[in-house]
């Protein structure tokens, strides 16, 4: 029975890690509010050469800047995009 216990507890850690880590990863920014803004003006620049916010290029960029896979990348943009600068496409 401690056996189970034991696995259960560790499954229930390797689950919720990344909940976690998606939490972190909002907070960065909501505790920063400048990097936020920092992410806008690059999304405007993107917008004026005609690229989406959601491309491949924008996501690379968030992903090499902050260090952080492209689905977090993704993730950040959507929500600096919808919190901090709705009018970037």
């Amino acid at each position: 029975m401690t056996k189970f216990f034991f696995y259960f507890i560790l499954l229930f850690l390797n689950w919720s890690n990344p909940l976690f880590s998606q939490s972190s990863l909002l907070e960065s920014v909501k505790k920063n509010p400048n990097k936020a803004i920092e992410m806008c003006e690059k999304f405007k620049e993107f917008n004026a050469r005609g690229i989406s916010a959601n491309s491949e290029e924008a996501v690379d960029f968030v992903s090499k800047r902050n260090k952080l896979t492209a689905v977090n990348a993704e993730i950040l943009s959507i929500y600096v995009i919808g919190i901090h600068c709705p009018n970037v496409i």
